[in-house]
């Protein structure tokens, strides 16, 4: 069974190792020439995404570029202390969320999946799919170049190209009302008694009055940090126009006055992460057609106040694999009939967490009342522990090439 995989994220990679390890064959085609695991935003990857890692075993390797995350203490624009949740049911062997860049973690994905016996095609953009019934599946690249598999596996995230060729119907990704900015501010440039109100190994939140804000201490000192910022898409336009200067005054307005340290992050730090507008996905109605079969943030987008995206991803990869190479072209069938209630249901709680992150009419004293008295009640700590205590079971094991 030869399988082509278009996305060279985190969902991509992922499905190739996995596959590869099950004795499958596997094609990334990912349409970026270059991979830079220095570049872009931090992520979290909850427990329940870990468990995937280490199904997929590199697990270890990804512990190496990450920094642990227990919880996160959240804050009002006031300074209030509205209560501290857990980051997710720990591992068996105590580990808890660890917290890394996103590109990292793809590049150690793709160098795995490629070590394994998968083939990696950088700068492969895909143009068409053509998937009719009894033959291969063939992609068209920009290049003109043809590539022909048993199984194509979209991996080409919330905005899919290849979601209207499984459904000309498919709906659009929705925008979630925030604008997301990413940064760091390393520890030469910061007072002292910034990080040390930080707690170590944990996100603080701020309900801002004018935007929500994250911090994270590493151990060298450094801290990163996100923005979402409530107001319409970021269209292109607007995002070539503007320079990181531009944007960091912005966020140093919207920040100013809240208590907490991100009016001085904002002041002395770098945009890793600028303008990007924040989709999610709650219900696409078909998967899969033919030889064709959705993954990842293409079929289900959390928001990324889930905290649950790369873990759904991660999931799904193993899955997937499993179900493919369990059922050969049936395996898309089971794939979905095995994740969907649970991916919906992680959307739906992504969505009501960014809803709490736009300010409403409400005072913000009243709503600071009424955060503390959600997250002091252990609701928020229920569903976070039922969301990451999923575990896939055993490890995806290396076996001898298929016949297919």
């Amino acid at each position: 069974m030869r399988l082509l995989v278009v996305g060279g994220g985190v969902a991509g990679p992922a499905v190739a190792l996995a596959a590869v390890r099950l004795g499958l064959e596997a094609t990334v085609l990912e349409r970026r020439a270059v991979a830079d695991p220095e570049e872009g935003s931090w992520i979290t990857v909850a427990p329940n995404g870990l468990d995937a890692l280490e199904a997929l075993g590199v697990l270890d390797e990804v512990r190496a570029l990450a920094v642990p995350s227990r919880a996160t203490s959240m804050f009002g624009a006031t300074g209030r202390h509205l209560g501290d949740v857990t980051l997710g049911k720990p591992l068996a062997d105590g580990t808890v969320a660890l917290t890394m860049r996103r590109s990292a973690l793809a590049v150690l994905l793709a160098d795995a999946a490629q070590q394994a016996g998968a083939l990696v095609r950088r700068g492969a953009d895909v143009v068409s799919v053509e998937d009719e019934p009894g033959r291969p599946v063939r992609v068209v690249l920009a290049d003109g170049t043809a590539v022909e598999g048993d199984l194509l596996v979209a991996a080409d995230g919330v905005r899919s190209r290849i979601r209207r060729t499984v459904d000309p119907a498919a709906p659009d990704a929705r925008y979630v009302g925030l604008a997301n900015f990413g940064g760091i501010t390393r520890a030469a440039d910061l007072d002292p008694s910034v990080v040390a109100g930080l707690a170590p190994e944990a996100w603080h939140f701020v309900f801002g009055r004018r935007s929500f804000f994250g911090a994270h201490p590493l151990p060298t000192g450094d801290v990163v940090w996100f923005a979402n910022v409530p107001r319409e898409p970021i269209l292109r336009a607007e995002r070539a126009a503007t320079t990181d200067e531009e944007w960091l005054a912005l966020l140093g307005g919207l920040v100013a006055g809240d208590a907490g340290p991100a009016a001085a992050l904002v002041a002395a730090g770098s945009l890793e992460l600028a303008g990007d507008s924040t989709y999610d996905l709650p219900h696409v109605p078909t998967w899969w057609r033919e030889r064709t079969v959705l993954v990842g943030d293409a079929a289900h987008a959390p928001s990324p106040s889930s905290g649950q995206g790369a873990a759904m991803a991660l999931e799904d990869a193993v899955v997937l694999a499993r179900a493919v190479a369990a059922h050969g072209l049936d395996g898309p069938a089971a794939y979905e009939r095995s994740r969907r209630a649970r991916v919906e249901a992680v959307v739906r709680a992504g969505a009501r967490s960014s809803s709490a992150k736009i300010p409403g009419r409400l005072g913000r004293v009243l709503v600071e009342t009424m955060l503390a008295g959600v997250f002091r009640s252990g609701v928020a700590a229920r569903a976070t522990l039922a969301q990451t205590s999923h575990r896939l079971g055993d490890p995806v094991v290396p076996s001898s090439p298929s016949a297919g």
